[in-house]
């Protein structure tokens, strides 16, 4: 069994005015992006939306000290980026497609996202989305240790830096034996 795991494609990491944005290398890879998440709901696999939501007043959270405020709860920039929003929101009453705040880069960190892929005997998971060297990483390398196949798909992965997100292929390959498509 497999699952998709869509990472932070939202405005603020997508948009042109998004606060973190990775800006036209994000936005490229929508109707790929889009394509393969249609295609895992067309055939009933379980599609998670792992979305990064903070708390402007949690002055505790370790990313303060590196970002500025992003993906704040209730924000707009928070919502999911363009056409991947319609998807969502024409599918959200599906038993397989699931949404997931996360705090963390990881996907797997203080969620229950292992529990959720483990109870429905999923062993591959395809990667999506955004940051490829930051929440998109952090989130494989937690699915490689806990036993997981990763599959990465190259047209629907960006970052806003492409230094970064060339190593992060490289590192998926051949580090953490990910299929690359």
């Amino acid at each position: 069994m497999r699952a998709l795991l869509s990472i932070d494609y939202t405005n603020d990491f997508v948009a042109t005015d998004g606060i973190l944005t990775t800006g036209e290398a994000g936005q490229k890879i929508e109707n790929h992006l889009v394509d393969v998440t249609r295609d895992f709901i067309s055939a009933d696999e379980y599609v998670v939306f792992l979305i990064d939501g903070h708390d402007e007043k949690d002055t505790y959270h370790p990313e303060n000290k590196l970002f500025p405020p992003h993906n704040l709860m209730g924000s707009n920039g928070r919502k999911l980026y363009g056409k991947l929003a319609d998807v969502y929101e024409g599918n959200q009453d599906k038993s397989t497609v699931h949404w997931i705040d996360k705090r963390h880069y990881s996907a797997f960190s203080g969620t229950d996202l292992d529990i959720r892929l483990r109870e429905r005997n999923i062993k591959e998971l395809h990667l999506t989305g955004v940051c490829t060297d930051i929440c998109v990483l952090h989130t494989a390398v937690d699915a490689y240790n806990l036993g997981y196949q990763i599959v990465v798909h190259e047209k629907a992965v960006a970052s806003f830096d492409s230094e970064g997100h060339r190593w992060a292929l490289r590192h998926f390959k051949n580090t953490l034996g990910a299929i690359i498509l």
